[in-house]
């Protein structure tokens, strides 16, 4: 596969063993003027959204990504979707183009209907937002299924659905530069084409889901997402945007 060239001016820090990349970019930000993708081989304290556990297997992806992005946390937010696409790219060119990807709202990427990538964004400081894009692909082995919540979809890996073998340090070579090229649209064009890019890869668009906030529980269609990035859900009660939820495709 061609290899894009890394992106100028973006660090690369690759590490035997951390306790998780997202906290190892934070503890880097003060000392680091420019965007930086910090690889751990291992993490021992890896986590997901929610405060959940993140089980990462050796031989797979754990990277995050030290961003200045400018503006407040609204726009912060949006590179949620950048990093998604940006998954998507580099898994298209790892898989080759007969692998069945998909986005799913609000932080996975998807292969053949299970869940091969998450991503996790945390953030720091008052004013111009230092961002922290977490980034977990189970490129060799997919965590048991004794490590899921119920109703989650179940775990693959990229090695066992297309016989694709990348080690993690490859994948950074795709994904780095296909995060590159998707921030830029962001900054030259806004959130619109970044949307459209997102809403034409989404699972289940126009299907029935199920989204929980807390206790709360509602079932609905998929209609898309917002210029916010809130997913639209279409319920008896009318249409509704809802900014953050656990979304389940049941059945």
């Amino acid at each position: 596969m061609g290899l894009a060239p890394w992106p100028e001016g973006t660090g690369r820090h690759v590490l035997a063993e951390v306790d998780s990349t997202n906290a190892e970019a934070l503890r880097l930000a003060a000392r680091l003027t420019g965007p930086a993708w910090v690889l751990a081989r291992r993490q021992t304290a890896g986590r997901g959204r929610r405060g959940r556990a993140w089980a990462d297997p050796e031989g797979n992806f754990a990277a995050s990504l030290l961003l200045r992005p400018g503006g407040g946390p609204a726009e912060a937010a949006r590179y949620s979707f950048v990093a998604a696409l940006a998954l998507h790219d580099a898994l298209s060119q790892a898989a080759g183009p007969m692998a069945r990807l998909s986005v799913k709202w609000p932080n996975d990427v998807l292969l053949n209907g299970g869940k091969l990538a998450g991503i996790l964004l945390e953030s720091a400081g008052a004013g111009p937002v230092t961002l922290v894009i977490g980034i977990g692909v189970n490129l060799l082995e997919a965590p048991p299924a004794t490590t899921l919540e119920d109703g989650a979809l179940p775990p693959v890996s990229l090695a066992g659905e297309t016989g694709q073998r990348l080690s993690p340090e490859e994948f950074l070579d795709l994904l780095a530069p296909a995060f590159a090229r998707r921030a830029a649209d962001l900054q030259a064009h806004g959130f619109a084409p970044i949307r459209a890019a997102w809403l034409a890869r989404a699972a289940r668009l126009g299907e029935a889901i199920t989204a929980r906030t807390g206790a709360v529980t509602r079932t609905g269609r998929f209609d898309g997402i917002d210029d916010s990035g809130a997913l639209i859900l279409t319920t008896a009660a009318g249409r509704e945007a809802i900014p953050a939820a656990d979304i389940y495709f049941g059945g």
